[in-house]
C-alpha cells in the first residue's frame, strides 16, 4: 500500500467507514459475524443464577482461600471472558493481515455500538480507551488552558488525577483549586455546597469530579453538580472508573462534557479497554495521546486505532455484555447492594464505630470505621499505619481489604460484587476483632 493511501485508508476498510458505520439507525446497521461461537449465558436468561461462593467458583478465577474483599482494586475478570480474550487472541495469529487490515474495525465499531446502547449514550459520542487514566489524559491534554483558568478537583479526588492536573497547570499556568470536604459526610448537601463555593470564587474552566471516589467511595450528586457548573459555563470532566456495572449509566441524561469509565473494575472485563465519552459539540477538540491513520476522518476513528496493540480486551466485551444482559445489570446490582448493607451493618455493630457517611450515599463499595484501638497509643494515624493494619489482615488472615487514613481516622474499604458471600463479611468482622484483642494484649 502506497504512503499516501496509508494516510487515508486502513486496509481495505476506510476510515470514514467507522463514522458511517456508528451513525447507522439501528435497524440499517448489519454486525459483522463473529469468527468464533461465543460463550453462552442463555441459562440464566430463564432461571436465577446463584450468587455468592457458587458464581465465584463458575464465573472467576479468585483462589478459593482469599476472603478478596477489594474487587474495586483491580476488580476482577468473567472467566468466559478471558477465554473469549484468548481466542480472539488465536484469531489474530491465524490470519493478521486479514484481520487488522479487513476485519478488526468492523469489529470494534459492533462493539462500540453495543457499549453505547448499554451506557446510555450515542455510538457516534464514545471512543474506546485503554483505561480510565487514558482518556482523562487524552481530555486534559487536548483542552488549551491560559495562566490563570481554574480547574476544580475535590481533596477525594483520585491521586494519579490530582498528578496529572498538577502537571497540566505547570505547563499552562493554570491555577487547581481543591475543593475540601470534610469527613464523615453527612448528606449531599455538603458535596453540593463545597463545589458551588469553589465554582463562585470565579475563573473556574473546568471542574474533575469522580462519580465514585476511591478511597472515600461515597456517590457523588453528579446530576445537580453537573447542572450547577453548567450554570456558570465551566465544563465537567467525570471520572466514573468506578461507575460501570456498578451504577446505572444514562450519559444522555447524565449530560456530563467529558466522562470516562473502566470496564475492568465493576463490569469483570479482561484488563486493558475503558470508554471516554464525549459531547458531540466538543469532540473536534479532543484527540488522542497516539495521532494515527484516523486523524481527520472523525472523533471515532481517530481514537479506534491508536498503532498495533492486543485489542482482544475490547472485543472481549461481547461476552461480558452478554453475561449483564443474560443475567439482568438490576439483578446484579441487587444483590452488590444487599451485600454492601449487609457489610455495613455487621461491621459497625461488631466494631461499635460508624460509617464515613450514610448508607444511602454509598454503593458497590462502603467505608467503614476501625475500633481506635487499633492504632496504638501515640502512633500517627496515616499511611503507614493503615498499611501496617492492612498487611496483618493479608499475611495472618488471608484477607485482601484495603484500610485508609482519612483526616484522622483508620476506615477499611470493603468492596463487593457477585462472588462475595456473608461468609466473607463475618471472616473480617472476626478477624479485625482478633486483631484488636491482640494489640490490646
Amino acid at each position: 500500500m502506497a504512503e499516501g493511501q496509508a494516510c487515508r485508508d486502513f486496509g481495505s476498510f476506510h476510515a470514514s467507514n467507522v463514522q458511517e458505520l456508528l451513525a447507522l439507525p439501528e435497524e440499517k446497521y448489519h454486525p459483522p459475524s463473529l469468527p468464533f461461537t461465543l460463550p453462552s449465558f442463555d441459562q440464566y436468561c430463564e432461571s436465577k443464577i446463584q450468587f455468592g461462593k457458587t458464581c465465584r467458583k463458575q464465573h472467576f478465577l479468585l483462589k478459593e482461600d482469599c476472603t478478596f474483599l477489594n474487587h474495586g482494586a483491580f476488580g476482577a475478570a468473567l472467566s468466559q471472558a478471558l477465554l473469549a480474550a484468548q481466542q480472539w487472541q488465536q484469531c489474530v495469529e491465524r490470519q493478521p493481515l486479514q484481520f487488522f487490515d479487513r476485519e478488526l474495525l468492523p469489529h470494534l465499531v459492533y462493539i462500540t455500538r453495543r457499549l453505547a446502547k448499554f451506557v446510555g449514550c450515542d455510538p457516534l459520542d464514545l471512543a474506546l480507551v485503554l483505561n480510565a487514566t487514558t482518556g482523562i489524559n487524552c481530555v486534559l491534554r487536548s483542552l488549551k488552558f491560559a495562566h490563570g483558568d481554574v480547574i476544580v478537583c475535590l481533596n477525594v479526588t483520585y491521586g494519579a488525577v490530582k498528578k496529572i492536573l498538577r502537571q497540566v497547570c505547570e505547563d499552562t499556568g493554570a491555577m487547581l483549586r481543591e475543593v475540601p470536604i470534610t469527613f464523615p459526610v453527612h448528606g449531599e448537601h455538603q458535596v453540593v455546597e463545597a463545589v458551588k463555593c469553589a465554582i463562585a470564587e470565579g475563573d473556574v474552566k473546568l471542574a474533575v469530579l469522580d462519580h465514585v471516589p476511591s478511597n472515600t467511595p461515597i456517590l457523588l450528586p453528579l446530576d445537580e453538580i453537573i447542572q450547577l457548573c453548567h450554570q456558570h459555563g465551566v465544563q465537567v470532566l467525570v471520572d466514573g472508573a468506578h461507575a460501570l456495572g456498578a451504577l446505572p449509566l444514562n450519559l444522555k441524561q447524565l449530560d456530563p462534557d467529558y466522562y470516562v469509565s473502566n470496564a475492568h473494575k465493576w463490569f469483570c472485563n479482561p484488563k486493558g479497554a475503558a470508554f471516554l465519552f464525549v459531547r458531540r459539540e466538543l469532540q473536534k477538540y479532543i484527540h488522542p495521546l497516539t495521532i494515527s491513520h484516523g486523524y481527520g476522518s472523525g472523533f471515532n476513528s481517530e481514537f479506534m486505532w491508536a498503532g498495533l496493540h492486543d485489542y482482544s480486551p475490547f472485543l472481549a466485551l461481547h461476552t461480558v455484555l452478554d453475561f449483564w444482559q443474560a443475567v439482568g445489570p438490576d439483578r446484579i446490582r441487587l444483590y452488590i447492594e444487599h451485600m454492601a448493607k449487609y457489610a455495613a451493618e455487621v461491621l459497625t455493630s461488631t466494631w461499635k464505630t460508624q460509617l464515613a457517611a450514610p448508607l444511602s450515599l454509598f454503593g458497590s463499595m462502603i467505608l467503614v470505621e476501625l475500633p481506635q484501638g487499633l492504632c496504638p497509643m501515640g502512633q500517627e494515624v496515616d499511611y503507614v499505619a493503615a498499611e501496617r493494619i492492612q498487611n496483618m489482615l493479608y499475611h495472618r488472615f488471608n484477607i485482601e481489604v484495603p484500610i485508609k487514613a482519612v483526616q484522622g481516622r483508620l476506615y477499611v474499604r470493603v468492596s463487593v460484587h457477585i462472588h462475595n458471600s456473608e461468609d466473607d463479611i463475618q471472616t473480617l468482622a472476626m478477624a479485625v476483632s482478633k486483631l484488636l484483642t491482640s494489640i490490646s494484649l
